[in-house]
């Protein structure tokens, strides 16, 4: 084989290696996991602004179901969302680890925060792009949009949530105004 031959052999190589480097010196993407019954899910670091211990919600009458209510949060007024009901399931049993994760969402033409109740709240994991799974397609009558991605961690898949799309724009902006109709 002629050495001009052996080097066009080896540059093809030579970029899937340099791509493959490039991908696995990429920081590591960082993970909140928590749990829903006995179902574990994950959110993005990004938008959580806090955690709080379940502090009781004030309801608002002939809200969506899914909407448990509103906190005080040092003086501002957060939506809180079970998410369990809004995935269709039961509400959520208040226990002992039961909290309030509070994350920003995209809402009119504004960050807004919102509280969503969780049944516990796991650990932040560090997950590498080797690990993430791009959202999968089931065909339609099944809604997945509000998936982001699938995690590959130790003990099987982790389903990450997009939150600004588990509320559709108009929902949120409903909930929102809804609020905000009861205030004074």
């Amino acid at each position: 084989m002629s050495q001009k031959s052996m080097t066009e052999v080896a540059q093809p190589a030579n970029s899937v290696r340099l791509a493959k480097e490039a991908v696995e010196s990429l920081p590591p993407r960082q993970y909140l996991t928590f749990r829903l019954g006995e179902e574990r899910f994950a959110v993005a670091i990004q938008p959580i602004r806090e955690i709080i211990e379940f502090p009781g919600v004030t309801a608002i009458p002939l809200t969506p179901e899914f909407l448990a209510g509103v906190i005080n949060l040092r003086g501002a007024v957060v939506p809180v969302i079970d998410l369990s009901v809004r995935f269709g399931r039961a509400q959520t049993q208040i226990g002992r680890r039961t909290c309030i994760v509070i994350v920003e969402v995209q809402a009119e033409d504004a960050m807004q925060p919102l509280g969503v109740i969780v049944d516990a709240v796991d650990e932040v994991v560090e997950v590498i792009d080797a690990q993430i799974e791009s959202r999968l397609s089931f065909g339609s009558g099944i809604r997945v949009d509000f998936v982001a991605s699938i995690l590959r961690l130790e003990g099987g898949f982790v389903i990450a949530l997009d939150l600004d799309k588990v509320l559709s724009s108009e929902e949120l902006e409903q909930m929102i105004s809804e609020v905000n109709s009861v205030l004074p």
